[in-house]
């Protein structure tokens, strides 16, 4: 009788553990990899942004399963609904999304390009004699999205990187002289140089003004969007106060809080 009564009770803590895993609220969150804001989906440290939302969801008992694939795809997947949320976004990336009040991070574009290059940018009237190259469905403010939308055909005058690698690939042009000078996030080139080793090979030569505020931001068709923004944003906010946020962000080596 000890051994059914063992099985029984063995069988309901199975049943109730199922049970609860299957009401273990779940939040996709995508994005290619701009790290040190997300990294790889497998890296020991896979980003800002994505311990900062994991924190965060778990003091509310929400899972957060981030998920890494090309930009425009991530873009689609969050705007239909088959994910939740978009990280490391900015309004620009998709107005129909849902933000949050407090930006988590900054994003300060600069233009990178060899080191023996005597272009600097003063403006976009200066990119007219440069092949320039982008990452494909990125924002970098209105002024240079004019320039993308107007010159994408152009390929002697811009060049847009699309994938996974698109970082790596506009690195390795711009190296090779197939192109004068990428455009990128301070934090991700940065970090980007620091694991590749080539500080002395690209150098910034120029920055777009003003810094845009990036976020993580969510679906416009999903009715749980809302909550989870308020949730996030609030927890930006708790973080930022207590001094977690700062203390997030030295540890990936970013040593002003945004």
């Amino acid at each position: 009788m000890r051994d059914i009564g063992w099985l029984a009770r063995s069988l309901l803590a199975a049943v109730l553990l199922s049970s609860a895993c299957a009401r273990a609220e779940t939040l996709i969150m995508e994005a290619d990899v701009w790290c040190p804001v997300n990294c790889a989906q497998d890296a020991e440290r896979p980003g800002i942004f994505v311990e900062l939302a994991t924190q965060i969801f778990a003091e509310a008992g929400i899972q957060v399963d981030y998920r890494v694939t090309n930009w425009a795809r991530a873009v689609q997947d969050v705007r239909s609904g088959r994910a939740n949320a978009l990280v490391g976004a900015g309004v620009r990336d998709a107005p129909d999304f849902l933000f949050g009040k407090s930006a988590p991070g900054i994003s300060r574009n600069c233009f990178y390009a060899r080191a023996d290059s005597k272009w600097r940018y003063t403006g976009s009237d200066s990119l007219a004699t440069i092949r320039l190259g982008v990452i494909n469905g990125y924002s970098y403010g209105q002024e240079l999205d004019n320039y993308i939308r107007r010159y994408q055909k152009e390929y002697d005058r811009l060049q847009l990187a699309a994938g996974e690698q698109a970082l790596a690939l506009n690195v390795r042009k711009v190296e090779l002289g197939r192109l004068d000078a990428l455009l990128e996030n301070t934090w991700i080139m940065a970090m980007y140089q620091d694991q590749h080793g080539n500080h002395d090979d690209l150098v910034e030569v120029g920055c777009r003004v003003p810094d845009v505020p990036i976020y993580i931001a969510f679906s416009p068709v999903l009715s749980s969007s809302a909550r989870y923004r308020d949730i996030f944003d609030e927890g930006v906010q708790r973080y930022r106060h207590d001094g977690r946020l700062d203390a997030l962000l030295q540890r990936y080596g970013i040593h002003t809080q945004p």
